[in-house]
C-alpha cells in the first residue's frame, strides 16, 4: 500500500487515447488542473495500429503510436498531471468521487471523464496475434484501403461483420466470409444485401485455424480453416484477414453504479457525455460501439471535458 496522501482533483480522467488526451487538454486550459490516470497501455487502441489516414490535419501517412504520443505531450504541456496507475474500485455513490488504484493512491475528484476504451476481441491464435497489423485487422474501416484488388476473408457473423465484409468489396476483389455457424446472426436486411453482392462467398461451419504469412518482410498469405462438421482442413490463398466478432468495453469497474447495455457500453445522455449520474461523463469507444474512430473519441473528450467545466461552474 502507498503512503501518499489523498490525492484530489477537480476533474480526474481515467484512461488515455484520442479521448483522455483530448479531455485532458481541454480541461487543462480551462484551469482545471486534471490529473490523468493510465493504465498499461497509454494511448489505448491506436497504439497497436501503423498507418493512419484518415485522421484530420495530416496529409502524409501518421503512424497510430507517434499520435498518441504527441497527443500525450500536449496534454502535458498544458498542464495535466499523468499518473500511471491502474484503478481498480471506484465509488460513484457521493461527492467527492473516489478511485483507488493498484498502487494503493487514493484519488478523490469533484468530476470524473471516463475514457477507458474498448478492446477488439480476438481469435487468441498465436499466428494472428503474430501477423496483427501484418494483414490482421480488427478494423476495416481503418485497413480496407490497403487492400485494393486484394482478396481478403472477415471472421463473424453479427452485423459487425456483415458489415466490415460489405464495406471490405469496395476494395478488394473478393471477400471470403468465414462463419462458425450455418446462419448468420446480422439483421435480415444486412443478410439479404450481403447474399445479393456478387464479390462476397460465405464459408459456413468454419474456423480459422492458423493465419499464414511468408515471415519476412511480414506479410499474411493465407489461412487454414477447419470445417466444424467434417474436421476437414482448407487452406485459402488471401492478403487480409479481417476479425469482426465483437469489442469489450473497459467498464467492468463501473458495474452497479453506471448505467451501461447489455454489451457493457456505458449509456451516455443524448448529444452529451454525462452518464446517469451528474458529474461523471464517458467520451470514446467505451461508450461508442457505432463509429469507433479516434477523431469521433477525441470529439467526444472535447464534449466531456466542456461539460465538466460546466458542472464544476455551477
Amino acid at each position: 500500500m502507498s503512503d501518499n496522501p489523498t490525492k484530489h482533483t477537480k476533474v480526474l480522467i481515467i484512461g488515455s487515447g484520442p479521448a483522455g488526451y483530448t479531455a485532458a487538454v481541454y480541461a487543462a486550459r480551462a484551469m482545471l488542473n486534471p490529473v490523468l490516470v493510465y493504465g498499461s497501455e497509454p494511448g489505448g487502441q491506436l497504439t497497436t495500429t501503423t498507418d493512419v489516414e484518415n485522421y484530420p490535419g495530416f496529409s502524409d501517412v501518421i503512424q497510430g503510436p507517434w499520435l498518441m504520443d504527441q497527443m500525450k505531450d500536449q496534454a502535458k504541456a498544458v498542464g495535466t498531471e499523468m499518473i500511471e496507475d491502474h484503478i481498480s474500485s471506484v465509488n460513484l455513490k457521493s461527492t467527492p468521487f473516489e478511485a483507488v488504484g493498484d498502487s494503493g493512491q487514493k484519488y478523490t475528484a469533484d468530476s470524473i471523464i471516463i475514457s477507458t476504451g474498448a478492446q477488439a476481441r480476438w481469435l487468441n491464435l498465436e499466428s494472428e496475434q503474430a501477423y496483427r497489423g501484418f494483414g490482421v485487422s480488427a478494423c476495416a474501416t481503418c485497413d480496407g484501403f490497403f487492400f485494393k484488388e486484394k482478396v481478403v476473408a472477415v471472421v463473424g457473423g453479427g452485423n459487425a461483420a456483415v458489415e466490415e465484409a460489405m464495406f471490405l468489396t469496395k476494395f478488394a476483389s473478393k471477400v471470403k466470409l468465414i462463419h462458425r455457424r450455418d446462419s448468420l446472426r446480422a439483421e435480415k436486411m444486412l443478410q439479404k444485401k450481403l447474399m445479393e453482392n456478387k464479390k462476397i462467398e460465405i464459408i459456413w461451419d468454419s474456423a480459422v485455424e492458423e493465419v499464414i504469412g511468408d515471415g519476412e518482410p511480414k506479410n499474411v498469405t493465407g489461412i487454414k480453416i477447419k470445417n466444424l462438421k467434417t474436421n476437414k482442413i482448407d487452406e485459402l490463398k488471401l492478403d487480409g484477414l479481417f476479425i469482426a466478432i465483437g469489442h469489450d468495453p473497459a467498464t467492468a469497474l463501473f458495474k452497479e453504479q453506471l448505467d451501461m447495455d447489455k454489451e457493457g457500453y456505458l449509456i451516455t445522455k443524448p448529444d452529451s457525455t454525462e452518464t446517469n449520474i451528474p458529474g461523471v461523463y464517458a467520451a470514446g469507444d467505451v461508450k461508442d460501439k457505432t463509429f469507433r474512430q479516434a477523431v469521433t473519441a477525441a470529439g467526444m473528450g472535447c464534449m466531456a471535458a466542456l461539460e465538466a467545466e460546466k458542472y464544476l461552474s455551477h
